[in-house]
């Protein structure tokens, strides 16, 4: 393959819609805990950073013994949601058919960024049967916290792919960031948990409300990277 291109995905609020996930098991983790529950726009502002930088964030007061057991209590109310045999987390409208398309691209490759540890994404997988679309995946129990770009280097030094050939789409300021620290493009995208206004501040080079958009803007940012 010549000249590849990288086109690396977050999982959370980008691929797939876990809000209702994850209020649930933020909500036991801090009742368990004994403190008080964040609210939801706290929560939802978060997601993307690992458990214990996120746990951090919502509890700044609080202890790091007391950080470790929420960072359990969450793992552990997951874990009990997976068991109880709800509903599986969504993919986003668009989501599926725009891998399959992408993938079947020449020199184009995809990779996933995410705040998950590899449990989490595995199960995603076993779900939604989409782990032969990605060639790199990166997640946080290997790597430092979004936004440090560990997780795009890596991708990139795995792939091959130049930085100016590579694309960081996510929902969050901290998918923008970390590709911007990474020197990547970055796409951000209007449907998950951070408002538009929050990921052109983090320095998105594009935002889009639907999948349906991803093709035509890709075509821009490869042209720009001539």
């Amino acid at each position: 393959m010549s000249d590849p291109r990288l086109v690396i995905f977050d999982m959370d609020g980008t691929l797939i819609d876990s809000q209702q996930e994850i209020l649930a098991a933020m909500s036991a983790a801090f009742a368990l805990g004994g403190h008080p529950e964040p609210s939801s726009e706290a929560v939802l502002s978060i997601v993307g950073l690992s458990l214990p930088e996120a746990m951090c964030s919502l509890a700044p007061h609080l202890s790091a013994a007391e950080i470790a057991l929420l960072v359990e209590y969450y793992k552990r109310s997951f874990l009990e949601h997976k068991a109880s045999g709800t509903t599986p987390i969504p993919l986003y409208p668009g989501a599926k058919a725009a891998l399959e398309s992408l993938a079947a691209v020449p020199d184009t490759l995809l990779g996933i960024a995410t705040g998950k540890a590899r449990r989490g994404l595995d199960r995603v997988f076993s779900i939604h049967a989409l782990e032969h679309y990605f060639v790199t995946l990166q997640t946080a129990d290997i790597h430092p916290s979004k936004p440090h770009p560990s997780m795009v280097e890596q991708a990139l030094r795995e792939t091959g792919c130049a930085p100016n050939r590579t694309v960081m789409v996510g929902d969050t300021e901290f998918d923008m960031e970390m590709g911007r620290a990474a020197g990547v493009w970055t796409i951000g995208v209007n449907w998950g948990y951070h408002p538009h206004e929050r990921l052109v501040a983090a320095g998105a080079d594009y935002v889009i409300d639907s999948y349906a958009a991803l093709p035509h803007t890709l075509t821009e940012v490869w042209g720009r990277a001539q």
